[in-house]
């Protein structure tokens, strides 16, 4: 009968705790530093906050342009607004009127 006598190498014993260290080590760093890790959630966070605060820019610059085309309806025609778009946009006017440009962003 033949057998076999293995020594038993103390290197043997480190192979599973080190790729065990290896695997939480990689797995760690990407939960912090990947793609989708908590830097990345700050960082989507911080964006969402901007667009929310331009979204609302964007609202309430809608929400002017309507009112505006809402006077320039059929229904409810503003004679003071027609008269002023026209008078811009021709950049004209009379000869006994001062005009005073306001720059202002539409």
């Amino acid at each position: 009968m033949w057998t076999k006598h293995h020594k038993k190498r103390k290197i043997g014993r480190f192979v599973i705790p080190a790729m065990t260290v290896a695997f939480l080590s990689y797995f760690g760093y990407h939960c912090i530093h990947g793609d989708y890790g908590l830097r990345a959630t700050e960082a989507f966070e911080h964006q969402r906050v901007a667009r929310d605060k331009e979204l609302a820019i964007l609202k309430a610059k809608r929400e002017h342009l309507e009112n505006q085309v809402a006077l320039l309806s059929d229904g409810s025609l503003d004679k003071d607004m027609l008269d002023e778009k026209a008078r811009y946009q021709l950049n004209m006017s009379r000869a006994d009127e001062i005009v005073v440009f306001n720059h202002y962003s539409n």
